[in-house]
């Protein structure tokens, strides 16, 4: 499984994010151009030494990401028609989000197998996208058993 940020905005979300996969033994695919300096002292500070740690791997743009993709891309987003507790992941699949300003591309969301929404109280836009990632995590490493040991 996979972690990836399509062209992401804020340089302490992308830092939590490389910690969680660092964490989680989940690589991390970050989709350019980003809003920040993928050097940014704000990615360092919230990925702390765990992010040198991570398996990032870096793309030019949305056509080399999709290249590399090696299974299923399930995207979460606010429009996603599947709530969470019903979408069922597999070992190979690759989580997507889209930018914390725009979200995901319509490339994105005609390529994707399938979009997944968190539910939320009604009447809230949406999660933060670190908390989104690190939920979106949680639930496709139970059902997947994939865990770290």
């Amino acid at each position: 499984m996979r972690l990836a940020l399509h062209q992401p905005d804020i340089a302490g979300n992308v830092g939590t994010i490389l910690r969680l996969g660092a964490c989680l033994d989940l690589p991390v695919d970050v989709i350019e151009p980003c809003g920040f300096a993928l050097a940014d002292r704000a990615l360092a500070r919230a990925g702390m030494d765990y992010a040198a740690r991570a398996a990032l791997v870096r793309h030019a743009d949305w056509d080399a990401f999709a290249a590399a993709l090696p299974g299923r891309l399930i995207l979460f987003t606010t429009a996603g028609a599947i709530p969470l507790p019903e979408a069922r992941f597999a070992p190979e699949d690759t989580l997507i989000f889209g930018s914390e300003s725009a979200g995901a591309p319509a490339a994105v969301h005609q390529a994707a197998a399938a979009r997944v929404r968190i539910p939320m109280r009604a009447g809230e836009r949406s999660l933060n996208l670190a908390v989104s990632v690190a939920i979106a995590a949680g639930e496709a490493l139970r059902q997947t058993k994939g865990w770290p040991a």
